[in-house]
Parts: C-alpha cells; structure tokens; sequence
C-alpha cells in the first residue's frame, strides 16, 4: 500500500508515512468496537450524564484505536527514533482512570490496573534495544491479562477497556517492534550507498 504523509499534528498517533487502508483499519476498529461495547453494555452511562457517558465512550475509542495504531510501523518506528515522546507519552495515559471516573465505576480496579500498566511500560521501555524486551513485554502483558478477569464484581465494559488499555500502552507502545527491521533496513542502504 502506498504511503502517505501524515501531517505533523497527527504524528503522536499514525506516525510519519501511514497508508490510508492502516489508518482507516485503525478507525474502523477503534469505531467498531466502541459501538459494539456500548451496545452490549447501554447501561454504562444510565447514571451519569450524557456528557459523561460520550466523553468515556470517545476515551475508550481513543484506547481501542490506539491499540492497533502502535502495532504499525510507522508508529512504532516514530517512538522508537523519540525516547523522550515515549516516556511523555507512557506518562500521560490516564485514560482507564478517566473512563472510571466519568462513569462511577470501578474506580480503584482502574488505578490498579493503570499503576501496573504504566510501571510494566516503564520498564519495558527500559529495555528499548535490549532481546529480552519482547519477552518481558509479554510476560508482563500475561501477568496482567490473567489476573484482570479475576477480579471480583468488574463491569464487563471496564474488563473489556482495562484488558485493551493493558495491551496498547504496556505491550503495542512500550515494544519497539520493528527496531530490527530498520537496523537491517538502514544498513542495506548503507551499503548500497557505499559501493
């Protein structure tokens, strides 16, 4: 698929150079399943203002759409050339508490669950170029994805939101996923270039 440049105030989210069927992918997936979420659950915002129930449903977008988002390359590779726009943006994602927070719900299984994925992220980040980065990611992730489910009286909705929070920021931000790829990649030209 042809690459398109992605303007600079999008590039936190789709990088520098995305195709537009990634990006479209990357909404349709995050819309989908915020629809599909919210028609599950119609319950999540019979106690809270409207206002409320849209802004934690466009937060749960932001984290579903992002999920996929950091798997591309283009993402991957932007954070992985910017260590200090990664530790920011591990930093700043407050997103679970948020959703809780706007919806009444689940308030301290949300900060838990926030306090695990952004220490994970810290020290998966931490391994940035490191073999074993993947597999701590992973082993993490798994951590976490197997005692999440466990928690007693969870809404379905904050399951599913915290499940994928875990997955976007911990493991398909913290990684760098193609840093081999480049590295190969770069050295190739660089010898094309030599020779």
């Amino acid at each position: 698929m042809k690459q398109r440049r992605i303007p600079s105030f999008l590039h936190d989210i789709f990088g520098e150079r995305q195709s537009i069927g990634m990006i479209a992918a990357i909404l349709l997936f995050g819309g989908l399943l915020t629809v599909a979420l919210y028609s599950a659950y119609p319950e999540l915002g019979d106690n809270v203002p409207l206002w409320r129930s849209v802004l934690a449903l466009l937060l749960m977008f932001d984290i579903f759409a992002g999920c996929a988002a950091n798997f591309t390359a283009s993402t991957s590779n932007y954070y992985a050339a910017r260590k200090k726009n990664r530790i920011v943006f591990i930093a700043i994602h407050v997103h679970i508490i948020l959703v809780a927070l706007l919806l009444h719900t689940d308030i301290w299984y949300s900060i838990g669950v926030w306090g695990y994925t952004i220490g994970g992220a810290f020290i998966v980040n931490a391994l940035h170029s490191k073999q074993s980065q993947r597999f701590v990611a992973g082993l993490l992730l798994s951590a976490g994805l197997g005692c999440i489910p466990l928690l007693p009286d969870i809404q379905p909705y904050m399951l599913i939101a915290c499940l994928l929070f875990m997955l976007k920021v911990l493991f398909s931000f913290a990684v760098d996923h193609y840093g081999r790829v480049n590295s190969d990649a770069s050295n190739i030209c660089d010898a094309g270039e030599q020779a």
